[in-house]
């Protein structure tokens, strides 16, 4: 089993679009030392992305193109001294009633049937109530970039580069 960082992409990774969808290559834009802080806890901790993208299911976004995506992202971390990152996308629209997207837990139980996550180690690092309840329901350590919502997070930050202090502390113990 291993410890897992799990991170929300779209408000913690890369801006979030309000009221629309990240589709083309300008609209993903990298919030400030994210690439840094990605490349620290990939060194220390299994690396997962875990992200709804209705998009897809609206056919307002390209499937291979959020896999184009998240390869650039994972090279990018990578070349600058990181490891391989995962992706579990949910491409389902809110509606569907599906079990991956969150705030179910479905794509961090994907993440396990890959390779066992030690859910007591783990982190969830998101900036929706929806990432958190997620998290929570696997009773991992969940951090909310942003203010404090329903369900409220162990911790909150204001970006995922304050995040890796929180996680430093907690896996410390």
């Amino acid at each position: 089993m291993r410890a897992t960082v799990f991170l929300d992409r779209d408000g913690v990774i890369n801006h979030r679009i309000m009221g629309g969808y990240v589709n083309h290559r300008d609209a993903f834009n990298l919030l400030p030392g994210v690439i840094q802080s990605m490349v620290w806890l990939s060194q220390r901790f299994r690396v997962a992305i875990v992200t709804n993208q209705q998009g897809i299911a609206r056919g307002l976004t390209d499937p291979q193109f959020v896999r184009d995506l998240h390869a650039d992202l994972e090279r990018q971390v990578v070349e600058a001294g990181g490891q391989a990152l995962e992706y579990f996308v949910c491409p389902h629209h809110r509606d569907a009633g599906c079990a991956c997207r969150k705030p179910r837990a479905g794509l961090l139980n994907q993440a396990h049937e890959v390779e066992a996550v030690d859910w007591e180690k783990s982190f969830l690092v998101g900036d929706s109530d929806s990432d958190i309840a997620a998290g929570a329901s696997k009773s991992v350590t969940t951090i909310k970039i942003g203010e404090q919502g329903e369900p409220a997070a162990d911790y909150t930050a204001a970006s995922l580069r304050d995040a890796i202090g929180i996680v430093e502390r907690v896996s410390s113990r």
